[in-house]
């Protein structure tokens, strides 16, 4: 009980950076959660927490959300997550561990590149994302930093940024859980560990929401990429504790 009180705490903080810079709060809870009920529980529960979540921030961008991209995102996205969920079933728990350290340190320098090349997302590129986005959510859980310039480079931001990609973001969640389910991970348990979560991170986009058009971009960089070091070094460091 003592250790949920404390995620529970760091998942307000969590959900209040993930709703500000669109990502982030994942990849703080993550290491967080497979230190403490490993990778196998983990996952599971966070993706519980992230549909709380995301579903927060439609809620609160509602008006904004481009639903045709939505869609066209999604439509891959979908099947593409469900083979995801099934390959991260079927690994071993160590090579989780691994590839998610690896994953989010990767992630720096793609998100830098397609910023500094300012990439035209175009509908069918926005297809293609969806896909690879959607099978890496289904693995390693977090794809924000992916999600991110596939987004904006579509000339999504602010509120419309938002609201789109967390739509989207809970559609493959949604369907990631729906075969967590159908392999029997989702115990009754580890489903109330996870809407405790999922409720701080719901708490989120309803307080941060002025902060959202102030943001200096330099700043978020910083940020997302601090994140993405903190969590890659917490993925390594879990694995080398079990080895």
């Amino acid at each position: 009980m003592m250790a949920l009180s404390l995620i529970f705490v760091l998942a307000l903080a969590a959900g209040a950076l993930g709703s500000v810079v669109g990502t982030g709060s994942s990849l703080v809870l993550l290491p967080v959660l497979v230190v403490l009920y490993g990778p196998r529980e983990a996952v599971p529960m966070m993706a519980i927490a992230s549909v709380l979540g995301n579903a927060a921030r439609v809620i609160a961008w509602w008006r904004d959300i481009h639903w045709r991209a939505v869609a066209v995102y999604s439509a891959p996205g979908v099947p593409a997550a469900v083979l995801g969920a099934h390959t991260l079933l079927t690994i071993s728990p160590r090579i989780v561990d691994g590839l998610l350290g690896v994953f989010f340190l990767a992630m720096i320098p793609v998100r830098r590149v397609a910023a500094a090349r300012a990439w035209r997302v175009r509908w069918w590129h926005l297809a293609i994302a969806g896909a690879v986005v959607g099978f890496l959510t289904g693995l390693v859980l977090s794809t924000g930093p992916l999600s991110v310039p596939v987004f904006t480079g579509f000339g999504l931001s602010a509120g419309p940024f938002l609201g789109t990609e967390a739509a989207s973001a809970t559609v493959l969640y949604v369907a990631k859980l729906l075969t967590f389910g159908g392999f029997g991970v989702l115990v009754t348990k580890l489903v109330l560990q996870g809407l405790v979560i999922g409720m701080a991170l719901m708490i989120g986009p309803f307080v941060t929401r002025r902060l959202v058009r102030s943001m200096r971009p330099r700043l978020y960089a910083l940020v997302v990429d601090g994140v993405l070091i903190v969590a890659g070094a917490g993925m390594f460091a879990t694995t080398v504790s079990v080895t």
